[in-house]
C-alpha cells in the first residue's frame, strides 16, 4: 500500500501559478507506480487532471498546456505545476497511485487507483 500526502493548495488570483506536491511513502517503488492528480468540486465526480506513468505523461484537455506533472524519484514526490490558473480550476486536488497499467485510458478513471491522499484545496479568485 502507498501512503500519499498532498500539499501546496492555496488561494491565488486568476492568471497566477501554484505548485502542488504529492509525497509518497510505503510500498512506493516509484518506477512501477503511476501517480495521478484528480480534482473535485462540490456536487461533481472526481475529474482526471494528469498522470505520470513511467516515462509517459497524460493530461486532460482542460489543463493541457497550462499544467505540468513531474516526478522527483529521489524524494518520492510528484508535482503538479499549475500555470495560467482560472476560476474554474477551483477544486480540492487529490493525488492517487496505482501500479502501472497496460491500458493508458484506464488512468483517466478514478476507480483504477488503489491509494489516495487526503486532498489539498485550491481556490482561484477572479
Amino acid at each position: 500500500q502507498v501512503h500519499l500526502v498532498e500539499s501546496g493548495g492555496a488561494l491565488v488570483q486568476a492568471g497566477g501559478s501554484l505548485r502542488l506536491s504529492c509525497a509518497a511513502s510505503g510500498r512506493t517503488g516509484a518506477y512501477y507506480y503511476a501517480v495521478a492528480w484528480f480534482r473535485r468540486t462540490p456536487g461533481k465526480e472526481r475529474e482526471f487532471v494528469a498522470v505520470h506513468a513511467w516515462n509517459d505523461r497524460y493530461y486532460s484537455d482542460t489543463v493541457q498546456g497550462r499544467f505540468t506533472i513531474s516526478k522527483d524519484d529521489s524524494r518520492n514526490t510528484v508535482y503538479l505545476q499549475m500555470d495560467s490558473l482560472k476560476p474554474e480550476d477551483t477544486a480540492v486536488y487529490y493525488c492517487a497511485a496505482t501500479p502501472l497499467l497496460s491500458d493508458r485510458y484506464a488512468y483517466l478513471r478514478a476507480t483504477s487507483y488503489e491509494s489516495w491522499g487526503q486532498g489539498t484545496e485550491v481556490t482561484v479568485s477572479s
